[in-house]
């Protein structure tokens, strides 16, 4: 009887396990659609007027990595951002703004709402610390393997959206 209870127990437990890790009903663990690692195409700011220009320059730079469960790490920079005179500590107020507004870097989870054609971000991490513990909302149109989203509208009305090239994972590959 004691081994019975056992059995068991290790196999609520198991069972548990299996649940908390993302399994589905039918027992398949759940797949980000996003799945995969993402090359930065256009970093762009859409002004009030239609007109469009870069956000972060003539050739931004970007990463957007998302593991099958939706964990996700996020990089863009300008490219044409100044190196520091020296060293990194010592660098002069105007290097350090260049280093920060050139840049744009959070890490946490992304959910992704196809009915209503949103990415919901769970922000852990981020290169500006407001935006920890914060969830955030986009706009987006995935076609094959290019992802565009838009930011909410900046106060001057302008507004950010970002274009992703898929080079490796998801369903194509």
């Amino acid at each position: 009887m004691r081994m019975h209870s056992h059995l068991i127990a290790t196999a609520l437990m198991v069972a548990g396990v299996a649940s908390a890790g993302g399994a589905s009903a039918a027992g398949a663990p759940h797949h980000s659609p996003l799945a995969g690692t993402w090359t930065l195409v256009a970093a762009d700011v859409i002004h009030p007027d239609g007109s469009r220009t870069s956000d972060y320059g003539a050739s931004p730079k970007g990463l957007l990595m998302v593991d099958r469960s939706g964990r996700y790490s996020l990089q863009i920079f300008r490219s044409d951002r100044p190196r520091f005179t020296g060293a990194k500590a010592d660098g002069t107020p105007a290097e350090y703004r260049a280093a920060v507004m050139g840049s744009s870097a959070h890490y946490g989870t992304l959910a992704v709402e196809p009915g209503k054609h949103q990415l919901v971000f769970h922000i852990d991490g981020a290169s500006f610390p407001n935006w920890e513990g914060q969830t955030q909302i986009r706009t987006f149109e995935l076609h094959g393997d290019t992802l565009s989203y838009r930011v909410p509208p900046r106060p001057n009305g302008d507004v950010p959206i970002s274009v992703w090239k898929r080079v490796e994972g998801g369903a194509a590959h």
